[in-house]
């Protein structure tokens, strides 16, 4: 929900963000929930602040994450401040991923381990014992999907797909249904692209596009639509693309 009362500008970033501004009140009712839309129309900036809300770290991480102002964005903190959330006992474990920083989480990781804690114990242990940095990243994204999303919690996570090739989004779809079928008290709020993902059974499905945040079917997202029409008529398509788009290699 968002409490519109606590806004302090509207014209300011992210309350700018159609979506954002229309925002009123949304209700989970899946543990599988996915914001989709184009890029640009809030989905991930929304992600991004329940995280802040719940104390994850800014560019991933659980809560023993730093998010201090020199590795995070604060620019959304009006939007955090702004919003009230409840997920009752799923929120009192989980794991923010997001695919563009994954980088500087596994070097925060790294950064830990430099001076060891938890009782001695170094930090990568709970990563597989190795740095992240030493697997490719796909792999890297992957094993970490496995180590830390196998539990109870709230889990958020933003365009997973950039690490994952379309067997490994399978493979993910299999992890998610294992860990709902397994850990009542799990819940997961995904943004993304992926009409691989989006097909998850009895998701929740909410839209960002058109200045405004619905729920709706899966044949309605646009991902479904690009890429069931490309697989269906691609020729057609790409006649129709390359008529509408002057080449990038033609001089103006």
């Amino acid at each position: 929900m968002l409490l519109r009362e606590r806004v302090p500008d509207w014209q300011a970033y992210p309350f700018s963000v159609a979506a954002i501004r229309a925002l009123k009140e949304l209700s989970f009712r899946s543990r599988v929930a996915f914001f989709a839309g184009e890029n640009g129309s809030g989905k991930s900036t929304l992600l991004e602040a329940i995280a802040a809300h719940y104390g994850f770290g800014r560019e991933g991480g659980n809560r023993s994450f730093l998010n201090d102002s020199t590795a995070s964005n604060r620019s959304i903190d009006p939007l955090v401040k702004a919003l009230r959330l409840s997920f009752d006992v799923r929120t009192g474990a989980g794991f923010f991923l997001r695919a563009e920083s994954f980088f500087n989480t596994a070097s925060h990781i790294d950064d830990l381990d430099r001076e060891p804690v938890f009782h001695g114990i170094p930090v990568i242990e709970a990563y597989g014992g190795k740095s992240l940095h030493e697997r490719s990243h796909g792999e890297t994204f992957f094993t970490l999907l496995d180590l830390k999303f196998r539990r109870n919690g709230l889990f958020l996570l933003d365009e997973p797909e950039a690490a994952l090739s379309p067997q490994r989004q399978l493979s993910f779809l299999v992890l998610i249904h294992d860990v709902l079928r397994k850990y009542k008290d799990a819940q997961f709020i995904i943004s993304t692209h992926s009409p691989v993902l989006l097909a998850y059974p009895k998701a929740q499905i909410f839209s960002f596009d058109d200045g405004q945040i619905r729920e709706v079917d899966y044949e309605a997202t646009g991902s479904f639509q690009v890429v069931h029409r490309f697989l269906n008529e691609r020729e057609q398509f790409l006649d129709e693309l390359f008529a509408e788009t002057p080449s990038l290699f033609e001089d103006p």
